[in-house]
């Protein structure tokens, strides 16, 4: 049996451990922000895929998170992005994180 507040403490301690290496190196943190708040995404129910975006109670939080994914995905690859839309990445998620840990199971 799990115990009740188990995912939202290891989500704190991963963003907590997060948090210093997106202020030092934000597109190279992008990839493990991304997978945090996704997992957290599922762990709340939500779907993480535009195919299943029209499934979401709140439609709005899945496209929030598939475009910080986006630009999650193009530093990634290695393409060239504009650091306003490293930081929209970064704010995007911060939101999300903090929207998720704050949402009642």
């Amino acid at each position: 049996m799990v115990e009740p507040g188990l995912d939202r403490h290891e989500w704190e301690t991963e963003w907590q451990a997060l948090e210093p290496l997106v202020v030092d190196a934000p597109a190279e943190t992008l990839p493990d922000v991304d997978r945090l708040i996704e997992r957290m995404l599922i762990g709340r129910g939500y779907p993480t895929t535009e195919d299943q975006a029209h499934d979401a109670d709140d439609p709005g939080v899945v496209a929030e998170f598939l475009e910080a994914r986006r630009i999650t995905n193009l530093v990634d690859a290695g393409e060239t992005v504009d650091p306003g839309e490293i930081g929209a990445a970064i704010t995007a998620y911060r939101s999300l994180y903090e929207f998720l840990l704050a949402e009642p199971r």
